[in-house]
């Protein structure tokens, strides 16, 4: 029987992780000379190289590959036997590994915020990221759930919807067509459009529709963020089609308006979703189970809503005294 310790294996699994020796001595805060000595004596006990050099840069070999993927399981089923052993306590205690797309991050963390309030023993670890990046995390299981508003196809997923998605077309306040009632889509035609970077969710949703009536936009500019893009829109650069979510306010009533066009908003949907097939943490659950009964009380709009075409306050409410 292999007999490594679990610390070659953390040190190990450190070093794989930062492709580094000196980086997992930072981060594990023992010397490199301990950590090149753990190195080699789990080697000495695989039998076979776990690293190769390559001029500067440190790669896994075959056998560091099976035993990165084996360390990954061990570490989560410790991390799961903790978990279940704080619930067996009575306590809910660990660390929450979530992913989600960059138009979340408008109202994820006011729902982490009431979420660690029920639950202050967990800690959180938030990756906020484009939806490329996104899809590659998940296809690397680095995360226990993520969020995001259209889950790819091609993977094999559990996935959940928890929260309405719409996406509206915004203008400036002095665009020739604010204010007008019931725009026909085709009027959109030729018009400057700002829009989010190729593999956004939202750019997609947004191509399909203009495709089906057959609407063709100039694309001025593509951004890769939602607050470029309203800066871009306020400077006058043209439209876009962006997450009710991502509006606030102080815009709406200052610099921007949304665009009463027919065919909008388009209705997506948030959703909570993870590798089909993963056991998920005791952590992981109760934060799908908080999501799913808790995500209604949030209205579709972060602070506006458009009503006939007239904006009116619509604020979030105090989540603490949600339940």
């Amino acid at each position: 029987m292999m007999q490594a310790t679990l610390h070659q294996l953390k040190v190990f699994e450190a070093v794989a992780r930062h492709s580094s020796f000196t980086k997992a001595a930072e981060e594990l805060m023992i010397t490199q000379p301990t950590v090149s000595t753990q190195v080699k004596q789990l080697t000495q006990t695989i039998g076979l190289p776990l690293f190769e050099q390559i001029g500067k840069q440190l790669y896994l070999t075959e056998a560091g590959e099976a035993l990165l993927s084996t360390c990954q399981d061990i570490f989560e089923r410790l991390d799961n036997l903790e978990m279940q052993v704080a619930s067996l306590k009575g306590t809910k205690q660990g660390r929450l590994r979530l992913g989600v797309v960059s138009t979340a991050k408008y109202f994820v963390p006011r729902l982490l915020g009431y979420f660690c309030q029920q639950y202050p023993g967990i800690d959180i670890a938030l990756q906020v990221t484009n939806h490329a990046t996104l899809i590659q995390r998940m296809q690397d299981n680095q995360d226990d759930l993520y969020i995001l508003s259209q889950p790819p196809e091609d993977l094999a997923l559990s996935s959940q919807p928890f929260l309405d998605n719409p996406l509206v077309v915004v203008s400036r306040r002095d665009h020739p067509l604010a204010g007008e009632k019931n725009i026909p889509i085709k009027s959109l035609a030729g018009e400057p459009f700002i829009m989010r970077e190729q593999g956004s969710g939202t750019r997609h949703a947004v191509q399909k529709l203009f495709e089906r009536y057959k609407v063709g936009v100039r694309v001025r500019l593509e951004l890769g963020s939602n607050e470029a893009i309203k800066q871009a829109i306020a400077g006058g650069l043209g439209l876009s089609v962006l997450s009710k979510h991502t509006l606030m306010a102080e815009q709406l009533m200052g610099e921007l308006t949304i665009l009463d066009v027919q065919h909008f908003p388009i209705h997506l949907r948030w959703y909570v979703t993870h590798l089909e097939g993963k056991q998920l943490s005791v952590i992981s659950e109760t934060f799908l189970k908080f999501l799913l009964e808790k995500s209604h009380h949030i209205p579709p709009l972060g602070a506006l809503s458009l009503h006939n075409g007239n904006l009116s306050a619509n604020h979030y409410g105090d989540l603490v005294k949600m339940g």
